[in-house]
């Protein structure tokens, strides 16, 4: 099932952001962007955001993200690590920056470091993407100090987009990690099926999902997890695409589908999923009498849910 709508990007999706790959090899250029009056700088600790004021605040008022000014960064970078280009929006340049050596959250009297997650659904588009896009390079980059090929050091290069290997025996290069994950909402006529990890809050139901595995085409990581997790066997020429979401948390693409079920029997594998269900579609327009939640608003299984009922 796809809308036929004009595209509408998902949360943690920025199309406006021009990330200037052709620019950001050049040394000069970044470091002229980086200092320039129009640079902002999202600092990152150990994968928190910073914010001018904790999120719902007791003002009742919206988080608002912190990014520092040139300045402001001059004065703490050598506590940080090199910035991280991450583009060029209403000529304003844009850079991440690592915080996470710090023992404490730094820059107390800007504000705090909060998880994205808690406010990730109440920003605006523009900033939760670009707050999500710091975040998951940042995590990248706490990770790949090192060779995977021979062990060395690493060092980044185009603007942080890429890591090289500092032996030049071995130079091998390493580009930024992104996990390919299928999500599908299930449906058998006006039912469709929703499951939860007993990882979740209580009562929280969502669309099933899994990771991608070598030598799988889409459609076949579909059938495969839905299979694995239900015991449903999905035809392949019934599972359709939707749409795809950013979720660095730490480090994956959503791709989501639709799929229709021939039958409703399921045989759950507890090792994967505590508990499934097949809801109507009025059950799942009313979530208000508490037996189950629907998922995150800033999430694409929402997206999936709340498309597939307004389609009904």
């Amino acid at each position: 099932m796809t809308r036929g709508d004009s595209y509408r990007p998902h949360f943690y999706a920025e199309p406006r952001l021009d990330r200037r790959s052709h620019q950001r090899r050049d040394e000069s250029w970044l470091s002229q962007s980086l200092a320039s009056a129009d640079a902002r700088i999202v600092p990152v600790w150990r994968d928190y955001n910073l914010f001018a004021a904790e999120p719902q605040a007791a003002t009742g008022a919206p988080p608002a993200p912190r990014f520092l000014t040139a300045n402001e960064w001059a004065a703490i970078e050598a506590e940080g690590d090199t910035p991280i280009y991450l583009g060029v929006y209403d000529r304003r340049h844009y850079f991440a920056a690592d915080l996470s050596r710090a023992a404490e959250p730094p820059l107390a009297a800007l504000g705090a470091f909060t998880d994205l997650r808690q406010a990730g659904p109440l920003l605006p588009r523009f900033e939760g993407s670009l707050l999500a896009y710091a975040r998951g390079l940042v995590h990248w980059h706490g990770r790949h100090g090192y060779c995977g090929v021979c062990g060395a050091r690493t060092r980044p290069a185009d603007g942080g987009h890429v890591r090289r290997c500092a032996n030049d025996s071995c130079g091998a290069t390493h580009f930024p990690r992104t996990d390919p994950a299928i999500i599908v909402l299930v449906t058998h006529g006006d039912q469709a099926l929703v499951g939860r990890s007993p990882h979740w809050p209580v009562g929280t139901y969502s669309a099933l999902a899994g990771f991608v595995e070598p030598g799988e085409s889409l459609e076949m990581a579909v059938a495969r997890e839905v299979h694995e997790e239900v015991g449903l066997t999905l035809p392949l020429d019934g599972i359709r695409y939707s749409s795809s979401q950013p979720w660095p948390f730490p480090a994956s693409i959503m791709l989501g589908f639709y799929a229709e079920a021939t039958d409703t029997a399921l045989t759950l594998d507890h090792d994967e999923i505590e508990a499934a269900l097949w809801l109507h579609r009025d059950d799942l327009r009313d979530a208000a009498d508490g037996s189950f939640r629907l998922p995150r608003a800033d999430s694409i299984a929402r997206r999936l849910i709340t498309d597939w009922l307004q389609d009904g």
